[in-house]
């Protein structure tokens, strides 16, 4: 798309991560806690069709090199809409509007549809991070005002990064969502342990359902999942999405998980669900990313409805397989607030703003505080309902509660 040279630096930008070479942009990507921002992931929802410019996903990474180094890098996207996003901007699209203003385009910082904590700019090891920082920061201002875009901002991001962004003059915004942490559990039964005497039932329970209705969990990882699970997988996650009409969250398409087969598979856990009369073809599936000692919900599906499935697909069945190898936390991704009585806290994540106009950065700037006040005291709320035993959460103590009905997310994530 373009390059300029400043400093011992060459700033370049590509409108396509596939013409970047993979093992560089990986080099900076790879030690991150967080699988979603590595070329392959990133590369698939291009070449699938899933986010391109006719979805209103236009790719424009920005990258800095020295000599023939790749030294940092910015995966961004010029959005004609906020779809996809899981940041629901509208509220500022609307005070765009009354300024006079156009909201759209815009550019986005993020792992496309994914709304998993983690993104940042990637830097090389050794190298000058706040100098790189200045100069991603300031191309990335005039690409805005180059291209008419109303300003850039940064979703579901690592909150260090966080911190690093608004003292250079982002505005943040607090978001909740959910996290399982590891609290030292080494079996099933000792997070059973933290739970109050009632849900506690009620998850054993719940448990004990898979087997009384023949069915059979099975985590399979990496190159065990054959290759026709993910074209299964696609099925599920499109017949989820079905039941949500114009509000469903069906951004992937088949390309994309099948895809998925050729380099990103060691990344890749699925939870398959089977009933005794048919035990080689699935009934039901999650799909969760794992990288070092985190754990990342995405989809989940299933062929019909059975009592009890969503829970031990995407919660019980994960946790276990989380405790038993060691990691320290799991995200589980948008949707129901179920996860609550399942032990998943609400916690915060954040985006970043910056807004080229000033009247709309100072409108931002104006109610931000209280916004995010609001949502904090919802997190907290939320936090205050975990069916936790007195003194075990880390939220204080919680009231014995009845269970609550069954449901599935309302937005097609896990």
């Amino acid at each position: 798309m373009g390059s300029q040279t400043t400093r011992s630096y060459t700033v370049s930008w590509f409108d396509k991560i596939g013409d970047i070479d993979e093992r560089a942009w990986n080099a900076l990507a790879e030690p991150l806690p967080t699988p979603i921002l590595e070329w392959e992931w990133l590369r698939q929802m291009e070449v699938s069709g899933s986010m391109c410019p006719a979805t209103g996903w236009t790719p424009s990474h920005l990258t800095v090199w020295s000599g023939t180094s790749l030294v940092a890098a910015a995966p961004l996207y010029v959005k004609g809409h906020s779809s996809g996003e899981f940041v629901y901007d509208y509220a500022w699209a609307d005070v765009a509007r009354q300024l006079g203003l156009r909201y759209y385009p815009k550019l986005v910082g993020m792992s496309p549809a994914t709304p998993s904590v983690g993104y940042r700019f990637l830097i090389a090891p050794g190298e000058d991070e706040e100098a790189l920082h200045e100069l991603l920061l300031a191309e990335i201002d005039r690409f805005c005002e180059r291209h008419r875009l109303s300003g850039c901002s940064y979703n579901f991001v690592d909150p260090a990064w966080q911190e690093l962004l608004v003292r250079r003059g982002y505005t943040s915004w607090t978001h909740q969502s959910y996290e399982w942490r590891n609290k030292g559990f080494a079996t099933f039964d000792d997070y059973l342990g933290v739970f109050n005497k009632n849900q506690r039932r009620n998850i054993k329970r719940e448990r004990a359902s898979m087997e009384e209705q023949g069915v059979v969990l099975k985590p399979i990882r990496g190159e065990e999942i054959p290759k026709s699970y993910l074209a299964i997988m696609y099925q599920f996650y499109d017949r989820t999405n079905a039941q949500f009409g114009p509000w469903a969250a069906r951004f992937l398409t088949k390309e994309f998980f099948l895809g998925l087969a050729e380099r990103f598979r060691h990344r890749l856990l699925f939870v398959a669900a089977f009933h005794e009369r048919h035990p080689d073809r699935p009934i039901g599936m999650s799909f969760l990313l794992a990288k070092g000692d985190q754990l990342v919900g995405r989809y989940w599906g299933t062929v019909g409805s059975m009592e009890n499935l969503y829970f031990n697909t995407c919660y019980y069945r994960p946790i276990e397989w989380a405790i038993e190898n060691g990691m320290r936390t799991f995200d589980p991704g948008a949707g129901s607030p179920l996860k609550i009585r399942r032990g998943f806290e609400a916690v915060q994540n954040f985006s970043l703003h910056h807004f080229l106009d000033r009247r709309m950065q100072k409108v931002m700037n104006a109610y931000i505080g209280e916004i995010n006040e609001m949502e904090q005291e919802q997190i907290d709320a939320m936090n205050a309902r975990l069916p936790f035993a007195r003194g075990r959460g880390l939220f204080g103590p919680a009231d014995e509660m009845p269970s609550s009905p069954e449901g599935v997310p309302s937005d097609g994530e896990e």
